[in-house]
């Protein structure tokens, strides 16, 4: 049995523990959060045994084996290293801290440490995402030429919520772009050119951003997030013999379908059980039983190369943090 605990008690992490009680070898053992009295109506609303009032005292827990931290953008990191300097095991939101500096960080220590550490992108864990790196590794489309993927949701956001904070890594891209980035990069590795577009808001966050990404081998991706318009959140792989078509959301999609050249479309079998967590949950506990420090699904490698992706992108769009 893998003993969790959540450092948080938002949707997500409520979500999250949900999707928890799907596997049969996880359980919450307990939850941290800023204040005890967040932290017990969570446990209470859960069913969580030990409620913490402060970061330090739940990482301290030792019947606590892995930790979920689901806090604000801004507070991966320390939260992060809180529980890393406890000594457990970390499954840290996405993204993973604010830059790449701060993310080699937590990765250095996290090795020196022998401390298994993993990003929460939960696209890279998902059965049918997999499934469609095997079809495209076995040529069921050909070599990939392009990748379209989008994320905006509507808002509309008030001056005050996150989503337009600086202080907390607002912004559209952090948020939501760094989906359809996850996805080329899973697909066709690092650009080889990165040119990007982004409308700023008077906070001076990204309100609504456009991304190319160009690679030797002639292939594109064509990439965009906003938070001022809601967009189909879908994707289309193509190659030279056929596309992949991701229906919304394309990060958990509930339809797929292969159109190869000269054949009938193919809809390929999806799995819509729970809200899609417990497959990065499963693929955690599958590392830690194997005695693994990283994951080879979200590898230290990928999520770093995302973050330097992200840092480019901001700085081209002129997006900063504080």
């Amino acid at each position: 049995m893998t003993r969790w605990g959540i450092l948080a008690t938002g949707y997500i992490a409520a979500t999250f523990v949900e999707d928890l009680r799907l596997l049969p070898d996880a359980e919450v053992v307990a939850v941290g959060s800023r204040t005890e009295q967040t932290a017990r109506a969570f446990a209470d609303r859960h069913g969580v045994p030990r409620a913490y009032g402060s970061w330090q005292e739940f990482a301290a827990d030792d019947e606590i084996d892995v930790v979920y931290v689901a806090t604000p953008h801004a507070a991966h990191f320390d939260a992060t290293m809180a529980c890393l300097d406890a000594g457990r095991a970390v499954l840290v939101e996405k993204p993973i801290t604010l830059d790449r500096a701060a993310a080699q960080r937590l990765v250095d220590v996290a090795t020196a440490n022998d401390r298994f550490l993993m990003e929460a992108m939960w696209m890279r864990c998902n059965p049918v995402v997999l499934r469609i790196r095997e079809l495209i590794a076995d040529g069921a489309i050909g070599e990939v030429t392009s990748v379209q993927a989008d994320f905006g949701v509507g808002g509309p956001f008030p001056p005050e919520h996150r989503m337009r904070a600086r202080a907390l890594g607002g912004g559209a891209l952090l948020d939501l772009g760094v989906y359809p980035i996850s996805l080329a990069h899973l697909l066709l590795g690092l650009p080889d050119q990165v040119r990007s577009w982004a409308r700023i808001s008077p906070e001076g966050v990204d309100e609504n951003t456009g991304i190319i990404f160009g690679y030797e081998s002639g292939a594109v991706a064509t990439l965009s997030c906003g938070m001022i318009g809601a967009t189909r959140v879908a994707a289309v792989i193509t190659g030279r013999t056929g596309r992949i078509e991701l229906a919304p959301p394309f990060y958990r999609p509930g339809q797929v379908t292969l159109l190869r050249d000269g054949a009938d479309p193919e809809l390929l079998p999806v799995d819509l059980t729970g809200s899609g967590y417990q497959h990065e949950a499963a693929e955690v506990q599958r590392c830690l039983a194997a005695g693994l420090l990283e994951s080879p699904l979200v590898p230290h490698a990928a999520t770093l190369e995302v973050m330097g992706l992200l840092d480019d992108i901001r700085e081209q769009i002129g997006v900063t943090y504080p």
